[in-house]
């Protein structure tokens, strides 16, 4: 009978470092989490500039398909600039992570507000729909289908402005 304990994958460091660049992160407050990636506030000691840092530990992506869509999210995303698209800012990696670089979102997502209020008015709804339909047809016209459109990756910022993350 084995007593082995499941192996509990590390967190990323307390200060991260993008050694290419000579930049460092505080590692702040989680933010949340994906298939692959967990999300924290990360705070650039220098600038104390605030990202939301998609971290993915290299040990979770096993096969070449899952590193493969990992290349393929960077060099799409890093292509885009858009109002209504959660913005990227680069990224890096160590020895363990890879780290995105995109914009925070303080206002969380429409999930985290639709749980919060349990509805949004109509007029709400409208001023919604219309940045995520503006934000769509940037990705469409870029030749992008988002393929997971849902109230968790719809984010807002701190003008209740809605991104597409």
């Amino acid at each position: 009978m084995s007593t082995k304990e499941p192996v509990k994958p590390k967190d990323p460091p307390e200060i991260i470092v993008d050694a290419s660049k000579k930049r460092e992160f505080i590692r702040g407050r989680f933010l949340g989490k994906g298939g692959f990636a967990k999300c924290y506030e990360l705070v650039d000691k220098k600038t104390g500039d605030k990202y939301a840092g998609k971290v993915i530990n290299k040990s979770a992506l096993v096969k070449e398909s899952q590193k493969e869509k990992m290349r393929q999210e960077i060099s799409i995303h890093r292509t885009l600039k858009h109002e209504n698209v959660v913005g990227f800012y680069g990224h890096f990696e160590d020895s363990d992570f890879i780290y995105i670089l995109l914009e925070i979102c303080n206002r969380r997502s429409l999930l985290e507000l639709h749980k919060r209020r349990k509805y949004v008015t109509e007029p709400e709804a409208r001023y919604f729909m219309k940045q995520i339909v503006h934000g769509c047809q940037y990705l469409h016209e870029n030749k992008i289908m988002h393929r997971d459109l849902k109230l968790a990756n719809l984010f807002l910022d701190d003008n209740l402005k809605v991104k597409i993350g």
